[in-house]
């Protein structure tokens, strides 16, 4: 529903599959979710992971967008969608 409303307002939706989430924030795109959890509270200068475990999946998307978007900003891509 929320991308479906998105969309109808032109805001720009992106999705990423788990792969390319462990891909952009550890590194290695085969990572453990510890792993990606771990690197999300490194990456944000958090002294734990953050809780509940969904709060370390949203960022780990957020990061994962910031990072594409700068890859493809930096190399005149444009978006994948």
């Amino acid at each position: 529903m929320a991308v479906a409303l998105a969309s109808a307002i032109n805001v720009p939706v992106r999705q990423f599959n788990a792969q390319e989430v462990k891909l952009a924030v550890t590194g290695y795109g085969a990572a453990s979710k510890v792993q990606v959890q771990a690197m999300v509270a490194r990456l944000c200068g958090l002294a734990e992971i953050p809780k509940p475990a969904d709060a370390a999946d949203a960022l780990a998307l957020a990061i994962t967008y910031f990072m594409v978007v700068r890859s493809e900003e930096k190399y005149a891509l444009g978006s994948r969608a």
